[in-house]
């Protein structure tokens, strides 16, 4: 087992002080733990980001396996806890909040006030639309990072990131939708969740997202 300061250590070899303070110090909120937000908070996780809100009512199923970041052992499973497990593991010192709930406008202004930014990262089109929406009605002040278009194979490059507003960023192609024959599948739904993790990244460290 690495200490704190062992492990810490590494990352500042990697990242340097200033900017892994930066890191340590974020407070991230995930929403939707499914092929996105999975893979965001294992990229988050790995570069060392100290807090993050892990926010899902699901459980993990079957279907799941073939692009989100769950196993055989962890069917069954609330979504929340089987990625707590997982984080811990890589990083037993990081500082996770996890809600096993479903995100409506109703509960949506007592979710997010220790957070500076929210991913999104819902599967249902509705779900995306809705929280955007909230987060730019109602937390103008917040940074929202979303996605939308990820589905199938293929053409990785047509995958973007883009800045809407100043503090709202849309990330993936905006048009691949799941149909027969092109669902989603692990490659490049973590390709969009990459996108999603760099911007979120950029936030963090004040740099340009794109």
């Amino acid at each position: 087992m690495l200490s704190k300061e062992e492990l810490r250590g590494v990352r500042v070899a990697r990242h340097g002080e200033e900017v892994q303070q930066k890191l340590e110090s974020a407070h991230v909120a995930i929403c939707g733990l499914g092929g996105l937000g999975s893979n965001v908070a294992f990229f988050l996780t790995r570069i060392g980001v100290g807090h993050l809100h892990l926010i899902d009512f699901d459980r993990v199923d079957p279907s799941n396996l073939n692009r989100q970041q769950y196993a055989v052992r962890h069917l069954g499973m609330y979504k929340t806890q089987a990625l707590a497990e997982q984080l811990l593991e890589i990083d037993p010192y990081i500082d996770l909040r996890c809600d096993c709930l479903k995100i409506t406008e109703g509960n949506a202004g007592t979710l997010f006030d220790e957070e500076t930014i929210i991913c999104e990262a819902f599967d249902v089109p509705e779900a995306k639309a809705m929280l955007v929406n909230y987060c730019l009605e109602h937390y103008p002040e917040k940074y929202i990072v979303s996605a939308s278009g990820m589905a199938g194979f293929g053409d990785s490059n047509s995958i973007k990131t883009q800045k809407i507003t100043s503090h709202f960023i849309l990330c993936g192609d905006q048009v691949s939708e799941i149909r027969e024959n092109y669902g989603l599948m692990a490659p490049r739904v973590a390709i969009a969740a990459a996108h999603e993790a760099n911007a979120i990244t950029s936030i963090i460290l004040e740099k340009p997202v794109c």
